[in-house]
């Protein structure tokens, strides 16, 4: 079971109509996305995080409990709002992110308990809790802990630049995350950001590393790999990169770091490159998801 740990949030997606900005609220939060992608890819998912207790929150926990997790455990707080991403697309369909995000509820997260933890084997963690110092003693803790019971630790840098404004100290938080993590997820700039000597010194970690419209590759212990994703037309692509690793992770799940070969570690990427290319054909992360069925037409 893949076991996703972080925020949740309503995406709130603007297009123009009209000649005025209209924006279509959309569930959303990282971690929550990988949760419910894996789920539809075959995964046995669970997902744990936290709202705020106002109308918003009360959209996503209803959301979340249509998903069919395997485990969901979602904490209602009466003191925090609920935390709002406004997205903007370009005529290319990609975003920029605006966030509505002072003392939300998502960085107070519930505790994960040994039991729940017992059950998984991949326990994924997101980054937007890493902007308070209260989310990132929850991270390394849920990260030691994962270890300790014998679990595969996954963390997807995913790197907001108006979260995260001074670059070069949240580099320095991040890297001690990343340190704690078997599976690590960047994108291209995201490279760029940490440094590409820094990111082909992890060669203990299996790196996973979007391209766009490139594909991606891998690299892990010393051998890479780049694949190329098929040639689709994006309306939207928010979560793309979550349909990506979703997909990657949903391959991954219940195998062992010592069965990796490159064979099996290319085909967890490809189908992963489907899955990422498929969601952008629809608005949000989650409402497009593509099927299994969709999904084998293109491998």
């Amino acid at each position: 079971m893949i076991l996703c740990v972080g925020e949740i949030l309503a995406d709130m997606i603007g297009s123009v109509k009209d000649g005025q900005i209209v924006y279509a609220r959309k569930a959303g939060g990282a971690p929550f996305n990988v949760a419910c992608a894996a789920k539809q890819f075959g995964a046995h998912s669970a997902f744990v995080g936290s709202v705020g207790d106002d109308l918003i929150g009360t959209f996503l926990e209803d959301f979340a409990r249509e998903r069919g997790l395997d485990e969901l455990l979602i904490r209602r707080d009466p003191q925090c709002n609920t935390t709002l991403a406004f997205v903007q697309l370009d005529e290319h369909g990609d975003r920029s992110f605006c966030f509505y995000r002072k003392n939300t509820a998502d960085y107070h997260l519930p505790e994960v308990s040994d039991e729940l933890l017992d059950r998984a084997h991949i326990v994924h963690v997101g980054s937007l809790m890493l902007s308070e110092e209260k989310g990132r003693t929850y991270a390394a803790s849920l990260m030691r802990r994962a270890h300790a019971a014998g679990k595969l630790v996954s963390f997807d840098i995913n790197f907001r630049t108006d979260i995260f404004r001074n670059a070069e100290e949240t580099v320095a938080i991040y890297r001690e995350i990343i340190a704690l993590a078997d599976i690590v997820k960047f994108s291209e700039d995201e490279v760029e950001t940490f440094g590409n000597e820094y990111v082909s010194g992890l060669r203990e970690k299996l790196v996973c590393i979007t391209l766009g419209k490139e594909g991606c590759m891998w690299r892990y212990r010393g051998e890479e790999r780049m694949l190329a994703t098929i040639d689709i037309r994006p309306v939207d692509t928010t979560g793309a990169g979550d349909a990506f690793y979703a997909g990657v992770l949903s391959r991954l799940d219940e195998t062992q770091p010592q069965e990796w070969t490159p064979e099996v570690l290319s085909h967890a990427l490809n189908y992963g490159n489907v899955c990422g290319a498929l969601n952008t054909l629809g608005h949000g992360a989650i409402d497009h998801l593509p099927t299994r069925e969709e999904i084998a037409r293109w491998l």
